[in-house]
């Protein structure tokens, strides 16, 4: 089992200091990657209904730093060796490709291959109206531009002719160490593993209980299976507040029987006293898996 920290550039480690720290004390710690969550602005007082609170608001305050995802990674990068490089996710339709293929693959070369692109329809429609967005189109732009990506990252000249971006004969380097950049999709819907399994290296529901992440598993792989890929090659990402109950080892057990490679640990419990907290964590938890 391999263990992810989300939400790593909010709170403290949104600052220089703390985040190079925290970074290298996560990976000395043996954690696998950190995720960035990204807004590019927060209206003030959004109507917008954030689903994964009950309040239907984001945690915190609507002026709390947010730094840009890539940035941020590119900073951590400079700064470790090993942990993976993750966005967690990046609303993917507030961007335009092009550019974005650029940018990913030049921090993944840069960092020696270790850029997952966790990427989101988004659900803030005034921040899609700031930026100029429609946010009716967040799907069809979404499914169009990891298409426009892979074709900059695996053709030596890229040519693509869709509804959103068009161009021909572009050549854009540097390309990806690997050939490509994981990308797993975000959400929690049916209508977000169907996306996951037409598209996705990976699948990352925000929320679920162990029957509901089974069944959001199963529409992946179906749809997998429904658009010619190999379902096993999907890697399932979920959290689980289940691994600090009296049983942690078993809570993983289980998530591993759902076919989850990955859990994710919220930086919000390493905000405190954090090199202490991710060495137990390590000793607790990572060194019993």
């Amino acid at each position: 089992m391999k263990f992810a920290i989300p939400f790593a550039n909010i709170g403290p480690f949104a600052g220089a200091e703390k985040a190079s720290s925290f970074a290298q004390a996560a990976e000395e710690c043996g954690f696998e990657s950190l995720w960035t969550v990204e807004h590019v602005v927060v209206p003030s007082g959004y109507e917008s209904e954030y689903p994964y609170a009950k309040s239907g608001k984001m945690p915190g305050r609507e002026d709390a730093p947010i730094p840009d995802p890539l940035i941020w990674l590119t900073y951590i990068a400079a700064c470790t060796k090993t942990i993976r490089l993750a966005t967690g996710i990046l609303i993917l339709p507030q961007r335009n490709p092009v550019v974005l293929a650029k940018e990913v693959a030049t921090l993944d070369a840069l960092s020696g291959g270790r850029v997952d692109l966790g990427i989101g329809v988004g659900w803030l429609e005034e921040e899609f109206d700031a930026i100029g967005v429609p946010f009716s189109e967040r799907g069809a732009r979404t499914d169009e531009h990891v298409h426009v990506m892979r074709s900059l990252w695996g053709n030596e000249q890229a040519s693509f002719d869709g509804k959103f971006t068009n161009f021909k004969d572009c050549i854009q380097r540097p390309q990806p160490m690997n050939g490509s950049v994981p990308i797993h999709i975000g959400g929690h819907s049916d209508i977000a593993a169907r996306r996951a399994g037409r598209l996705g290296d990976g699948f990352f529901p925000g929320k679920g209980t162990h029957e509901e992440l089974a069944q959001m598993f199963d529409v992946a792989r179906a749809s997998a299976v429904e658009h010619g890929r190999n379902p096993d090659a999907i890697e399932f990402t979920a959290g689980s507040m289940g691994i600090f109950g009296p049983d942690p080892v078993g809570e993983l057990h289980a998530l591993e029987d759902l076919g989850v490679s990955r859990v994710m640990v919220p930086a919000l419990l390493f905000f405190e006293d954090t090199e202490a907290a991710l060495a137990r964590f390590s000793e607790d938890i990572i060194a019993k898996a």
